[in-house]
């Protein structure tokens, strides 16, 4: 088992902006930092990196993350996303206001 990680204050893709309490990064910065790493260890991009796991047009990952990665699909629409994100899109996108 992995140690568990903990937000610090401070955004995790290393720009110094302070975070909400409970986030590790600042607003769209978890975008900044996976695409960091792409370049850095993988020296590839997301759909080089996708392409070389099987993954494309033809084989969905998304479908692949609901079947075998404990993410669901919105009874509503098409989206699809981890157990918490499925729940804050329902509240945002399908509930009545």
């Amino acid at each position: 088992m992995t140690d568990r990680l903990l937000p610090t204050g401070t955004c995790w893709c290393g720009c110094g902006m302070e975070t909400r309490i409970g986030s590790f990064f600042a607003r769209g910065h978890d975008k900044v930092a996976e695409a960091a790493l792409m370049a850095v260890r993988y020296e590839a991009s997301v759909p080089r990196l996708l392409a070389e796991h099987g993954f494309g047009p033809a084989n969905s990952v998304l479908e692949a993350a609901v079947r075998d990665g404990g993410w669901e699909e919105c009874e509503y629409c098409e989206y699809a996303g981890a157990p918490l994100s499925i729940r804050n899109h329902t509240r945002k996108v399908h509930e009545k206001k």
